[in-house]
C-alpha cells in the first residue's frame, strides 16, 4: 500500500526525483573514491616518505570532499523538498475526500480517527520519504560500491563479507517482523488518545458539573497506559536492533584486522590496502545500518499508508450526478415522495414511506417525538444522506439529480447542533455569501433577532468568534446561525429545531420577522416545541418513521391523537386552544 501511495503522489515529481538521485550517485562515488586515495598517499606518499605525492593527493581528497559536502546538500534540499510536497499532496487529498463523504462515511471512521490520519499517518509516510532520498538512495549505491572497491583491495580478504552481510540482513529481518504488527497497534491507540481528549476538552463543563473528573482522569491514564505499553515494546526493539547492528560491525572490524595483519606480515597485502579495505568494509555494514534504519520505519509508514487508503479509497455514498440537471424554474417547491431511508446494519428503517409536499410561501413544521426520524428527513434533502427507497423532488427534480454545487445555493440549512467557525461574526455570516454587504449582513441580524447583542460586542461585524462559538451563548449562536442562513438567501429554508434555545418571546418574534422577509421561500421547520409550529401552515406528525397525520394545529387538535398528545404534554387544553 505504501508503494501504490508514493507511486500515486510522487508522480508529478519525477524530475526533482531524478534530480536527487543524481546527485546521490555523485555523492556516493565521491565517499567511496576517498579511501582508495587514502590508501595511496600512505604506501605511496608516507611509506616512501613523497611529500609532493602527498600534497598532490591531499589535493585532490580536498576536491573530492567539497564535490561529496555539495553533492550532499544539494540531494537533501531536493529530497527535503519533494516529501514536504507530497505530505501537502495526500494532506489535501484527504481533505477533499472527506469534504466528499457523507455523514455515514464520516461516521464509520469517526472524527478523531480521520485527524490521526491526516495529520500523524501522513507525517509518517513523510518522514519515510524524507529518509528514503537522503538514506535508502545512497545505501545501495554504497553498499555495492564498497563491495566491488573492497574486492579490488583485497579479494580473500573480502570473503568475510559473505558471512557478515547475511547475519546482519537476518537479525535486521527477525526484528522488523515484530515490529510492523505493533506500529499498526500504536496508530489505533493514538486514535483512542485523540477520541478521549477530544471528548474531555469539549465536555469539560459537563464533566465539572456531575464531578467526574477523577474518573475521566483514570479513562484518559487508561488510554494512555495503552499507549505507553506498545511504545515501549516498539522501543524495546529498537532500542535492539542497534546494539546487535554495531555488535557485527565491531566483530567484523575485529576479524579484519586479525585477518589483515597476518597477510601484511606476510608481505601480500599493504597498509594503506588494510586501511582502505577497513573503510569499505565500514561503509558496507553502515550501509546496511542506514537501510536497517529503513526498515524501522517502513513497517509504521506501512501501517500509516494502509490507513490513509481506507479513506482515499472510499467512494461517498452520496456522489454527484454524472449528469446534472437544473431546475427549469427554481421556486422552491419540495416534495417526498414514499421516502425511506435505512441506516446500514438497522433492523428496521429510520423513515418508511413519508409523504410531504412544502410549498414556496408557506411554513411546514415538522414534530414528533424524540426518535421519530425528523432530523433524518430535513438531512435527506440537502443531500447528508440519499434516500435509500423513494424521492425527494425540487421543482419536480430529484434533489440526486441536481449538481451539487446549485443545490448547496437553492437549499439553506440551519442544523440542531449549530456550529460556527473561529473569525468573526461577519466572516461567519458570509459562509455562504462572500459578496454580501454590510447592509445585507445586519438585514438578516435583524430579521434572526440578534442584532442587539452583535451591537453591544466591542467591534459589532468585527468582533471575533471562538471555534464552535463557544464565546457566545447557545441562543446567540442560533440565532447566528439562522442569520447565516438568510445571508445566503436560499429557495428553501430548514429549520432543524433551530429555536430550541431561544426564549418564548424571541422565538415568536423571530417567526414573525421570518414570515415577513422571507414570505416568498419555501420554510420547512422541525421542533419539539408545539408554541413554535403551531402557526405553521401545515403540521405534518411523524410517529416511529411515517407520517400518521398531516394539517392545521386545529384540525390536527380535533382528530390526531399522537400529536394531541404531545400537544398535551407541553400546554393545558386552554392554551392548546
Amino acid at each position: 500500500m505504501l508503494v501504490r501511495l508514493l507511486r500515486t503522489y510522487l508522480r508529478p515529481y519525477r524530475r526533482p526525483i531524478a534530480v536527487v538521485v543524481l546527485l546521490q550517485l555523485v555523492q556516493s562515488i565521491a565517499t567511496l573514491y576517498l579511501p582508495t586515495l587514502n590508501a595511496d598517499i600512505i604506501d605511496n606518499g608516507v611509506v616512501a616518505g613523497n611529500t609532493g605525492y602527498i600534497v598532490r593527493s591531499g589535493g585532490i581528497m580536498l576536491g573530492v570532499t567539497l564535490a561529496q559536502i555539495a553533492c550532499s546538500v544539494g540531494a537533501v534540499y531536493f529530497g527535503a523538498r519533494t516529501a514536504m510536497a507530497l505530505g501537502r499532496d495526500v494532506r489535501a487529498a484527504i481533505f477533499h475526500r472527506v469534504q466528499d463523504l457523507s455523514q455515514r462515511e464520516i461516521g464509520h471512521f469517526g472524527t478523531p480517527s480521520l485527524i490521526t490520519r491526516t495529520t500523524n499517518d501522513v507525517q509518517q509516510v513523510q518522514l519515510v520519504t524524507l529518509m528514503a532520498f537522503t538514506l535508502m538512495v545512497s545505501a545501495p549505491i554504497m553498499g555495492v560500491g564498497a563491495v566491488l572497491m573492497a574486492l579490488n583491495q583485497d579479494v580473500p580478504l573480502s570473503s568475510l563479507l559473505l558471512v557478515i552481510v547475511p547475519v546482519l540482513g537476518a537479525i535486521v529481518t527477525l526484528i522488523v517482523s515484530r515490529m510492523r504488527p505493533r506500529f499498526r497497534t500504536m496508530q489505533r491507540k493514538i486514535d483512542r488518545i485523540n477520541q478521549v481528549l477530544r471528548e474531555q476538552i469539549a465536555g469539560v463543563r459537563v464533566i465539572r458539573a456531575f464531578v467526574r473528573d477523577a474518573s475521566e482522569s483514570e479513562r484518559f491514564a487508561g488510554a494512555n497506559s495503552d499507549l505507553f505499553d506498545v511504545s515501549v515494546a516498539v522501543g524495546r526493539l529498537m532500542a535492539l536492533m542497534f546494539p546487535s547492528v554495531m555488535l557485527v560491525v565491531n566483530v567484523a572490524s575485529v576479524a579484519t584486522l586479525w585477518f589483515g595483519g597476518h597477510l601484511i606480515a606476510s608481505g601480500s597485502m599493504q597498509v594503506g590496502a588494510l586501511t582502505a579495505f577497513l573503510t569499505y568494509l565500514v561503509q558496507v555494514l553502515m550501509s546496511v545500518m542506514m537501510a536497517t534504519f529503513m526498515f524501522v520505519m517502513v513497517p509504521r509508514a506501512e501501517a500509516s499508508s494502509e490507513r490513509i487508503a481506507e479513506v482515499l479509497d472510499t467512494e461517498p455514498s452520496v456522489a454527484p450526478p454524472s449528469h446534472p440537471v437544473a431546475p427549469v424554474s427554481p421556486e422552491g417547491r419540495l416534495e417526498m415522495r414514499s421516502v425511506e431511508f435505512h441506516y446500514p446494519g438497522a433492523e428496521s428503517p429510520v423513515l418508511r414511506g413519508v409523504d410531504l409536499v412544502a410549498a414556496p410561501g408557506q411554513t411546514t413544521a415538522v414534530i414528533g417525538s424524540t426518535g421519530s426520524g425528523k432530523t433524518t428527513l430535513v438531512n435527506l434533502v440537502p443531500r447528508l444522506f440519499d434516500v435509500t427507497a423513494g424521492q425527494v423532488l425540487l421543482d419536480g427534480v430529484d434533489v440526486r439529480e441536481i449538481d451539487t454545487a446549485l443545490l448547496a445555493r437553492l437549499v439553506g440549512l440551519v442544523p440542531q447542533r449549530p456550529y460556527l467557525f473561529s473569525g468573526t461574526v461577519a466572516s461567519n455570516l458570509r459562509y455562504g455569501r462572500p459578496d454580501a454587504t454590510d447592509e445585507e449582513l445586519w438585514q438578516a441580524l435583524t430579521t434572526a433577532q440578534a442584532r442587539d447583542f452583535v451591537e453591544q460586542m466591542p467591534d459589532g461585524l468585527d468582533s471575533p468568534v471562538a471555534q464552535g462559538g463557544t464565546n457566545v451563548s447557545g441562543g446567540q449562536r442560533q440565532r447566528l446561525a439562522i442569520a447565516r442562513a438568510l445571508v445566503h438567501r436560499p429557495a428553501i429554508y430548514l429549520f432543524d429545531d433551530s429555536f430550541s434555545a431561544l426564549d418564548y418571546g424571541t422565538d415568536a418574534a423571530l417567526r414573525a420577522a421570518l414570515a415577513r422577509d422571507v414570505a416568498s421561500a419555501t420554510i420547512l421547520v422541525v421542533a419539539q416545541r408545539v408554541s413554535t409550529i403551531r402557526h405553521a401552515d401545515r403540521i405534518v406528525v411523524l410517529d416511529r418513521g411515517a407520517v400518521v397525520g398531516t394539517g392545521t394545529h386545529e384540525e390536527l387538535m380535533s382528530d390526531n391523537e399522537t400529536y394531541r398528545e404531545i400537544v398535551l404534554s407541553q400546554l393545558t387544553e386552554e392554551e392548546a386552544a
